[in-house]
């Protein structure tokens, strides 16, 4: 244990974040996405849900203001507008983090799982709730 540091945040999880470069993404996914077949290291958090990883992980992890939105979701389908309880809370939670206002950058279904392939590490949660994936790009300090 560390002294202000979230305890979903393990020594491996840690490191992995920190090894990150700018522009460098990480994807968060839930229980339904096949992380293990991306080809990043994945880390598993187990039994929480999206909002609860997002929180610890945007304790520590700087978004890269460099760039239009450093956030990314999956849609819904075919549905690009539309949004879940889940994605309107991380993103709640990764705007304060940053004190910016940034909009999702919403990816088709189908492209995310392309797009995935890109990113440094996967963080897998077991969030029940559906198209709750998402990936966030690092930016300096």
């Amino acid at each position: 244990m560390l002294k202000g540091i979230d305890p979903v945040l393990r020594g491996e999880l840690l490191r992995a974040l920190d090894q990150m470069g700018h522009g460098d993404r990480f994807a968060l996914v839930d229980q339904n996405f096949p992380a293990y077949g991306v080809g990043a290291p994945v880390i598993d958090l187990g039994e929480i849900s999206a909002t609860r990883a997002a929180t610890a992980l945007m304790s520590v992890f700087p978004l890269d203001p460099f760039v239009e939105t450093p956030l990314e979701r999956m849609g819904i389908d075919d549905d690009l507008e539309g949004s879940n309880d889940c994605h309107d809370a991380v993103l709640d939670i990764a705007r304060s983090s940053a004190s910016a206002s940034w909009p999702w950058s919403v990816i088709p279904r189908h492209d995310f799982y392309r797009d995935v392939r890109d990113v440094a590490l996967v963080v897998r949660c077991l969030e029940s709730a559906p198209y709750a994936c998402f990936m966030f790009r690092k930016g300096v300090l």
